[in-house]
């Protein structure tokens, strides 16, 4: 069963990583996985410590994946990679906040395997706890994310075209950006931790990374933040976009779709979207698509009607 749990919100100081640590047992022991209880707790309080002294708030703690491969994550709002050099010794007692943390080395002895997804707003670094700690060195982390957002392919400089984007209603759009990243991150950490168990999701991984770079790009949104800033409910949006990797999200699209029947069938361990998140995903996305065969742009208003009006007709055949 996939595992989708609220997350907890940390405040700052000490109190912050005796909280996560008791939030992290507890969801184990309900989990019914007290044989990773005991280094899910060492580790997340190694996690939260690093975040508290080098990252940024606010701080979340939450438990991904299934009962049967649980993963925790640590977010905080610094985009810096997790700190590797100790944080604290038995010596420095002045700080009792330091007395909580002993170096990383604990997360990579208490897991499996671990790393971190850094994001253009933040970092989420993650964790598979172990049954047992082990007494040798661990592994490295797996860090990942750090150069997607910095600079687009040859692809996209080569056959620039201008698409436009009307009435893009800006919370579904948000929705959309936040959809695509957790769905991307999902498939990667499954590839990295647990590929032999999920062997699709190292497929998807490549496609996410090919198909969905203009997406990972963030197209639109500093147009569509200044809408939000400005208190507007919609923004259209002039983008700039190789005209093969427009095309190339049709193929995306139908992707998002297979992704979805997976999710349903528990194979992913992602939501399927809602009709309503499908709906707006397909006339985004099919915009590009259409725009660059050279049709005339669709406002959001218009299309939202004809795809209500086809999922109406459709129910009632």
């Amino acid at each position: 069963m996939p595992l989708n749990r609220p997350p907890l919100s940390l405040g700052t100081g000490p109190r912050g990583v005796q909280d996560a640590r008791r939030w992290v047992v507890g969801t184990f022991a309900n989990m019914g996985r007290d044989d990773l209880r005991e280094c899910a707790e060492l580790a997340v309080s190694e996690l939260v410590t690093n975040a508290l002294l080098h990252g940024a708030p606010p701080i979340l703690v939450r438990v991904r994946g299934t009962q049967e491969h649980p993963r925790v994550e640590v977010r905080d709002a610094s985009s810096d990679p997790p700190a590797l050099q100790a944080v604290g010794t038995p010596e420095d007692d002045d700080s009792v906040l330091l007395t909580f943390g002993r170096g990383l080395d604990i997360v990579a002895r208490a897991s499996e395997a671990w790393g971190a997804e850094i994001e253009s707003s933040g970092k989420v670094v993650w964790f598979t706890p172990a049954a047992q700690f082990s007494d040798c060195p661990g592994d490295e982390p797996l860090i990942t994310g750090a150069g997607d957002l910095v600079e687009q392919t040859g692809e996209i400089a080569r056959d620039p075209e201008r698409f436009t984007l009307v009435g893009v209603p800006v919370v579904a759009y948000v929705a959309f950006q936040n959809h695509f990243r957790e769905l991307r991150r999902e498939v990667r950490l499954l590839t990295l931790a647990h590929e032999s168990d999920y062997p699709l999701a190292r497929d998807l991984s490549g496609v996410f990374d090919t198909l969905g770079r203009p997406l990972a790009l963030g197209i639109g949104s500093a147009q569509v933040a200044a809408a939000l800033a400005h208190g507007r409910s919609t923004a259209d949006l002039e983008v700039t976009m190789g005209r093969a990797a427009a095309r190339g999200l049709e193929h995306f699209l139908e992707l998002l779709d297979l992704t979805d029947a997976f999710c349903r069938e528990e194979r992913m361990l992602s939501l399927a979207r809602s009709p309503e998140q499908r709906r707006f995903q397909n006339w985004f996305l099919g915009e590009f698509v259409r725009q660059s065969r050279g049709e005339a742009p669709r406002p959001w208003d218009v299309a939202d009607s004809t795809n209500a009006a086809d999922e109406r007709h459709s129910s009632v055949s």
